[in-house]
C-alpha cells in the first residue's frame, strides 16, 4: 500500500479525537501541478528554439513561485498544528498518569479519561503512532519536492524545522511517553502489551552510557543519548532545554548561572546551551519526570549514590543562597 493512501486511512480513524494532519494529498497535487506548469514551459522553450536547446526538466532551486507561494507555508501551519497537539495531549496524559493526592482524584475525574485507566494508556500509545506517521509524512513530501525539483531545497526546510524546534520527534514529550511505556512494561501492566510501535523500545547501556532507543515504523529509529555533556554521567533529574538537549537539573543550573533555589526560569536570555550555544533555552525546560523513575528503576545502585550525593550539595547550595540574602536584607 502506498503511504499517502495509508497516511489517509490512517488520518480517518482519528477523525473522531479532532486530530490535525499533514495534507499530504494536498501537496502533492501543488507538486504535479508545479511538475505539469513546468513542463509545459519546457515543451514551449523547445518549440521556440527548433528543439535544439537542452534544458533540464526540473525547477530553479530558487525560482518556484507554485511550490514557495503554497507549499512550504501550508506544511509549515500544518506541521505547527500537529507538533502542537501533540505536545498538549501527551501533557495531558502525563499529568493524569504522575498526579498524586488529591490534585490526582481531581485530574482523573475531571479528565475526559474518567477514571478509565486502560483508556488514558491506550491514548498515550495513539499519541505515539500518531507523532511517527506525521514525522514519516514530512520527511516522504520533503523528499518528493527534492526529486521533483532536482534540489536540495526540501532537505533545507526539514533543517530550517528542525532549528524551530518544530520536528515531532524531537519533542520532550514524546521522550516522555516512550518512558512512560518502558516503565508499564517494567511494572508488568498487561496495558502496556500489544503495541506494534513500542516493541523495539527500551533503555540501553553501552559501554556504562545509556540511552533512550525505539524501533518504529517505517524504517525510522528514535535514539536518545542520556548521557550528561557537562558531568558525563548519566543524566539525574533530568531537564530537557528547547534546544532538545538533556541534562542535569544541577548541572543546567550551573551552566544557566543560577541557583537550584532559582531555578532554570530565572537563567537570563542570553544564556546559552553548553553543547549548541543556542541562547535563550532555559525558560522553556522540562522537567523529564517519566525518564528519571526509569533511569532510578533501571541502575538503582548509581542512583541512590548519585541521589546522597546531590542531597548533601543540595543543602550546601541552599543554605548559601538564604544567608547570601538574609546578608543582602540586612545590609552586611
Amino acid at each position: 500500500m502506498k503511504f499517502c493512501k495509508k497516511y489517509e486511512e490512517y488520518m480517518q480513524t482519528q477523525d473522531q479525537k479532532k486530530l490535525p494532519g499533514v495534507g499530504f494529498k494536498n501537496l502533492k497535487k501543488i507538486l504535479k501541478r508545479c511538475r505539469n506548469d513546468h513542463d509545459s514551459s519546457l515543451i514551449n522553450a523547445n518549440v521556440d528554439d527548433g528543439g535544439d536547446n537542452n534544458v533540464s526538466g526540473s525547477c530553479s532551486d530558487h525560482e518556484c513561485p507554485v511550490c514557495d507561494g503554497s507549499f512550504f507555508p501550508s506544511l509549515m501551519k500544518e506541521m505547527s498544528m500537529v507538533v502542537g497537539t501533540f505536545n498538549e495531549r501527551a501533557q495531558k496524559v502525563l499529568d493524569v498518569h504522575l498526579a498524586t493526592g488529591f490534585r490526582k482524584y481531581f485530574v482523573w475525574c475531571k479528565d475526559s479519561f474518567k477514571g478509565n485507566h486502560g483508556a488514558f494508556i491506550q491514548e498515550g500509545k495513539d499519541l505515539v503512532g500518531y507523532a511517527v506517521i506525521n514525522a514519516i509524512a514530512m520527511r516522504k513530501i520533503l523528499k518528493k519536492y527534492d526529486k521533483v525539483h532536482d534540489s536540495k531545497q526540501g532537505q533545507a526546510f526539514r533543517s530550517q524545522v528542525q532549528s524551530m524546534h518544530m520536528e515531532i520527534l524531537q519533542s520532550p514529550w514524546l521522550c516522555e511517553l516512550i518512558a512512560f511505556h518502558i516503565n508499564l512494561r517494567e511494572t508488568k501492566t498487561d496495558m502496556a502489551k500489544g503495541s506494534a510501535l513500542f516493541e523495539g523500545c527500551s533503555l540501553v547501556f553501552s559501554d556504562g552510557k545509556p540511552s533512550l532507543t525505539c524501533e518504529l515504523c517505517d524504517n525510522v529509529k528514535l535514539e536518545i543519548d542520556l548521557t550528561c555533556s557537562i558531568c558525563l554521567d548519566t543524566v539525574f533529574d533530568p531537564v530537557y532545554l528547547t534546544c532538545g538537549h538533556i541534562f542535569c537539573f544541577m548541572c543546567a543550573c550551573k551552566s544557566g548561572s543560577v541557583t537550584i533555589v532559582d531555578g532554570l526560569q530565572a537563567t537570563k536570555p542570553t544564556e546559552k546551551c553548553p553543547l549548541c550555544r543556542e541562547a535563550g533555552v532555559y525558560q522553556g525546560s522540562l522537567h523529564l519526570d517519566e525518564l528519571n523513575i526509569l533511569l532510578s528503576r533501571s541502575c538503582p545502585e548509581y542512583w541512590e549514590e548519585r541521589l546522597q550525593t546531590e542531597r548533601a550539595e543540595r543543602v550546601r547550595l541552599t543554605k548559601e543562597h538564604w544567608e547570601a540574602q538574609s546578608r543582602a536584607f540586612l545590609g552586611i
